[in-house]
């Protein structure tokens, strides 16, 4: 399928709808990895959004938002940067507001 620049909407992949809470890192590399392998990527899906559930219940000592180690143990910038050396563009889901609706620090 041929993908129409400029007439497609965003498209892509967002880890809630099918994994909810249970996401990790190696999930998020086998989506990106199917994206590219079954020609999604090439229809003019582009985006994998993990959703909410991928940090700690707590910021750290600095205010910031932490991702869970257990579930991302090689950090966001390595999951960042292999999601954008297969052409993809990535994003994480937050809330402006003080939590997430699963909880989780906003």
């Amino acid at each position: 399928m041929e993908k129409m620049m400029g007439f497609n909407p965003p498209m892509g992949w967002n880890s809630w709808n099918t994994f909810t809470w249970d996401i990790n890192e190696e999930l998020i590399r086998d989506v990106a990895d199917c994206m590219v392998r079954d020609g999604y990527r090439d229809a003019g899906y582009e985006y994998i959004v993990i959703d909410d559930c991928w940090s700690l219940k707590e910021r750290d000592g600095e205010g910031r938002l932490v991702p869970d180690p257990k579930k991302f143990p090689g950090g966001m910038k390595a999951l960042a940067d292999y999601i954008h050396e297969k052409g993809l563009k990535f994003g994480m889901y937050s809330c402006a507001g003080t939590h997430t609706c699963a909880g989780f620090p906003g």
